[in-house]
């Protein structure tokens, strides 16, 4: 008969039993604990595992500037330039004027170009003669980008000066025509807070 089934020794059978169940239940542990440090994941494969499968939010960074809203035009980066079409002007002929906007920054930017901020004044020596702004009517914002250089300035679009002298009560009479005969006048030209550095001459007969 089997010693194993059935226990041999001064002591009861139960005893035996309970001894080798505790044996066994030893020896059961030690296999788990075996098992689990050899088919345990790795600690790096691990990180790994959880890097590929968990998203992660981005990381932040500044919004890429929209080219088609650049930031404004610093002023000190603008430069104007008062324009009329012809140098002198016979009898009768009315100067065409102007300006010509220059970005002279490293990036395109944004100004208001529009007749609420363009300011044409024509002087004489010390005699104020005429401003655009006296009796300007329905003037109009016009946001324009500039790009960076003086190839890619801008001009405005030209418009007559009627050789006239202006001021804000004579919107709704005759104004009387200036002196001719060769007389010199200059144009003065501002954009907002910007203002043209020099004056274009020019001579009426």
């Amino acid at each position: 008969m089997s010693t194993f089934r059935n226990p041999v020794g001064p002591q009861s059978a139960n005893v035996y039993w309970r001894r080798r169940l505790f044996v066994g239940g030893g020896l059961l542990l030690v296999v788990i604990i075996i098992l689990l440090i050899v088919f345990s994941p790795k600690g790096g494969d691990a990180d790994n595992t959880a890097d590929e499968k968990t998203p992660t939010a981005p990381v932040s960074s500044a919004a890429p500037i929209d080219d088609a809203d650049p930031s404004a035009c610093n002023p000190e980066t603008i430069t104007l330039e008062a324009v009329t079409d012809a140098d002198s002007y016979q009898a009768g002929v009315q100067p065409l004027i102007s300006m010509k906007i220059t970005n002279l920054g490293t990036n395109a930017c944004t100004i208001n170009a529009g007749t609420d901020a363009q300011v044409y004044t024509i002087t004489s020596g010390p005699d104020a003669i005429w401003n655009s702004v006296d009796c300007q009517t329905a003037p109009v914002e016009n946001p324009i980008t500039i790009e960076p250089g003086v190839d890619n300035a801008m001009s405005t679009t030209p418009f007559a000066w009627d050789r006239t002298r202006s001021a804000a009560d004579t919107c709704d009479t005759q104004r009387p025509q200036v002196a001719a005969g060769g007389g010199t006048y200059r144009l003065n030209v501002s954009l907002g807070d910007i203002t043209s550095e020099e004056d274009k001459a020019f001579l009426l007969y």
